[in-house]
């Protein structure tokens, strides 16, 4: 198949036969994690109704995440990344049952200790996620040719997201339906299901380093080569502070029970909405991609999404908040996709752990403090206006990266 009929075929990465295992166990063990973040969030907040409680829960995943994520990176430039990824991935369904355990069997520990037994299993997944995440976008590179990345990373998306549409909402019910104990089972075979399929995939050789020094020299190596790349950090810092200040996932809990009176049922359709905007986004992409023009299309999606997240602080209907998610989650895909086909586009491959975990603590950390930021904010000034201030904040944000980042605003992939 000729590359020019590569890039017109939307379908042309499922062809590989390990990105096929891999984007199914992505899927997988992604299910078994947002569905679980549903069910932490819900069980925290029914045991201290307290939205800053909801904050802590990824205060507990990002602290862990982000002292170990360099490491992670580094580890994953000179170790088997397929092994990390079985490693970590195995660490999350040790969790898993951990969580089933403490909340069934052993549920005297959270009447003796309250939540702190949930954190300390939280803080551990944070600890598998800061080696997980950087092998993940390293290997995925290793498994497609180069001319196929975007469609690579739009396709890796769609399992994302159909995972973060299916996750939240089936936690939610079965919590809902059927109690706390038969959401984590579901957790917990989720996550096996996922670390089969990545035992599947083929191993790949690690990558001749270009260049040899200290280990604190490697440690900072993905720091410099962001730092020196204005579009590479440019993209990353926009989506970094988009979500660190537009993210309303955190408090969700809270608008379910005080705003829209949905109870845990409503939170999961509520926490899959935006994943719903996310993979029609995506399948749109598959066929139709933003690469041309790609800087401007994302400055306009990341302003966009500030506008969304702040229709929704101010909705009060249950419909109107589910379509105003979804169109969130929309906007967000356009940049999570441009954002992973530039550095996979950008980075060298012996770089790729490392570069995959700066962008790690930029992104993912985010997520977390983001959370942390959401329930301090809901409980020092309110629930609405704190959502209100974090998408006008993405905003400013846009305008920022806009002036100080000219190489990005013009980029074309």
């Amino acid at each position: 198949m000729s590359k020019q009929l590569e890039d017109r075929d939307a379908y042309a990465v499922l062809r590989v036969r390990d990105f096929r295992w891999f984007v199914a166990a992505r899927f997988a063990l992604t299910f078994g994690i947002r569905m679980q973040s549903v069910i932490v969030g819900w069980q925290v907040y029914e045991l201290t109704h307290d939205p800053l409680s909801l904050g802590l829960v990824g205060l507990a995943e990002a602290l862990p995440f982000f002292s170990i994520s360099l490491f992670g990176g580094h580890v994953a430039d000179i170790v088997s990344r397929k092994k990390i990824i079985l490693s970590a991935s195995s660490v999350y369904f040790v969790c898993a049952m951990a969580l089933l355990l403490v909340s069934t069997k052993l549920d005297w520990l959270l009447s003796m200790n309250g939540v702190m037994p949930i954190y300390a299993i939280i803080f551990v997944t944070g600890l598998a996620r800061g080696f997980l995440s950087p092998s993940q976008g390293a290997f995925m590179a290793q498994l497609v040719p180069r001319e196929l990345y975007g469609n690579a990373s739009t396709w890796s998306s769609v399992a994302w997201q159909l995972a973060d549409v299916i996750g939240p909402a089936t936690g939610g019910l079965i919590y809902g339906f059927s109690g706390v104990g038969s959401a984590y089972s579901v957790v917990v075979a989720s996550t096996l299901i996922g670390v089969s399929c990545y035992a599947v995939v083929r191993k790949k050789p690690v990558p001749e380093r270009r260049e040899r020094g200290p280990i604190f020299r490697s440690l900072s190596g993905g720091l410099r080569f962001v730092f020196r790349d204005q579009v590479i950090l440019g993209a990353i810092t926009l989506d970094m502070f988009a979500v660190l200040f537009g993210g309303a996932v955190a408090v969700l809990p809270v608008f379910a029970d005080q705003v829209l009176r949905t109870g845990a049922k409503g939170l999961g359709l509520l926490r899959a909405a935006p994943a719903v905007g996310s993979v029609a986004m995506s399948l749109f992409q598959a066929h139709y991609p933003f690469f041309k023009r790609a800087g401007r299309n994302l400055l306009i999606c990341v302003f966009g999404f500030g506008i969304a997240i702040i229709a929704f602080a101010l909705s009060t209907n249950f419909y109107l908040s589910l379509i105003i998610l979804m169109v969130s989650g929309m906007f967000d895909n356009v940049s999570v996709v441009i954002r992973n086909t530039i550095i996979q586009l950008h980075t060298p491959d012996d770089m790729r752990g490392r570069v995959a975990a700066v962008n790690g603590i930029f992104i993912g950390s985010s997520n977390e403090l983001g959370a942390f930021e959401s329930g301090l904010a809901a409980r020092l000034i309110g629930l609405v206006p704190s959502v209100v201030f974090g998408g006008t904040m993405a905003l400013l944000v846009v305008g920022g990266v806009r002036k100080y980042a000219p190489k990005l605003r013009a980029l074309q992939l």
